[in-house]
């Protein structure tokens, strides 16, 4: 399974906002200076999740972006979800029923759905369980307990401390 770039910025903005704490806006450009993104691209990212309820937008001089809700309350594929849509990762194009070996199979062949579809969507499925059982705090609390200082660092990267 592939995601694009925009899910890895997606998930890194959403915890530093959640190491920030304080429910403070944090302007585009401080987020994307804090690892030298593009901040029109992050931007782009930044409205899905607002769209997406992950993000609260605040207008005006000192206004930027917020957590919506707890990172307790957002899953991995929340995130996902946001950023690349629900559409199916797979979609089958029935080659089975195309060219010389289809016109020597029965048509009782084809009763039953493709057993290649349906072997992706078992994939799929079990990729989807996977990013919803895993919260963006699970995923803090992971990043912390391999750099302990890491919060604190993030703070200081966005001129917070």
């Amino acid at each position: 399974m592939r995601t694009g770039k925009g899910v890895e910025w997606a998930v890194h903005t959403l915890l530093n906002l959640g190491w920030l704490g304080g429910g403070e806006p944090v302007a585009t450009a401080e987020l994307a200076a804090g690892h030298d993104l593009s901040p029109s691209y992050l931007n782009k990212q930044l409205q899905q999740l607002v769209k997406a309820g992950l993000l609260e937008s605040v207008p005006g001089a000192r206004g930027g972006f917020r957590l919506a809700r707890p990172l307790e309350a957002v899953s991995m594929l929340d995130v996902v979800l946001a950023i690349e849509g629900d559409e199916p990762l797979f979609r089958c194009a029935e080659i089975r029923r195309c060219g010389t070996i289809a016109e020597r199979l029965p048509d009782s062949s084809f009763a039953r759905p493709c057993t290649v579809n349906s072997a992706m969507h078992r994939a799929e499925a079990a990729w989807r369980k996977a990013l919803a059982e895993q919260s963006l705090a699970d995923v803090q609390a992971e990043a912390e307990a391999h750099a302990p200082t890491l919060a604190s660092h993030v703070r200081r990267g966005l001129g917070r401390d």
